[in-house]
């Protein structure tokens, strides 16, 4: 039994891709490049913009235009943040469980605060968190430890009584370097890099539903 579930927000608790490569795709517009699937792009979305200007315009902090498009992206995607993103199937009945025993549910996510708590706004979710921690809200992002402790700390919660559910290898990591309970999820966006069997997550889940039975709620 867990006495709180944290949530990563892209590719976890929100289904942003849509939005992040229609972004991208404005950058590459201005180049006169032609659009990119969003499908290709969709593993890298977890990997915040460094991942897509990767991923979209094969651009590194190295190149020195980087800092100009980074700052682009940012604003494209704060015109447009919630068109067509949407919960992952299963949220609002997962968190409905969590409240009716009054358990606190939050997110912990990487995403600049200027940027996470509108997109929670429009969803509708932004007053139902118990917490929500961005990656400017600590001195650290994750996998750093810093934002998982400040978390439990505004849900007055043991990080080894909450449970952390994630897609990309980071969650894992900062969930586990405060001892929290880890949940790896197999719809998420899950990156480029090592298998999501080898993360070292406590638990692999397929559908969104299945974190109910590791939280606790039947």
């Amino acid at each position: 039994m867990f006495d709180a579930v944290l949530f990563d927000l892209d590719g976890t608790f929100a289904d942003t891709a849509p939005d992040l490569a229609a972004a991208l795709n404005r950058l590459r517009a201005d180049l006169d490049l032609a659009p990119v699937p969003p499908g290709r792009l969709r593993p890298f979305t977890s990997q915040g913009v460094r991942g897509m200007l990767r991923a979209g315009l094969d651009m590194l902090p190295s190149d020195p235009r980087y800092g100009e498009f980074h700052e682009r992206f940012l604003r494209y995607y704060s015109q447009d943040i919630c068109v067509e993103t949407t919960v992952f199937p299963g949220i609002d009945e997962l968190l409905g469980g969590f409240e009716r025993r009054g358990s606190p549910w939050g997110i912990i996510t990487n995403k600049a605060q200027r940027f996470t708590l509108p997109l929670l706004a429009r969803l509708g979710y932004a007053k139902r968190a118990a917490c929500v921690v961005s990656g400017d809200s600590a001195r650290r992002a994750k996998p750093a430890a810093q934002p998982m402790q400040l978390a439990c700390s505004l849900i007055a919660r043991d990080p080894a009584r909450c449970l952390y559910v994630g897609d990309d290898l980071r969650d894992i990591q900062a969930g586990r370097a405060v001892g929290m309970g880890t949940v790896a999820v197999r719809y998420g966006y899950l990156g480029d890099g090592d298998p999501i069997e080898d993360w070292g997550a406590d638990h692999l889940v397929e559908h969104v539903l299945e974190i109910a039975a590791l939280a606790g709620i039947h």
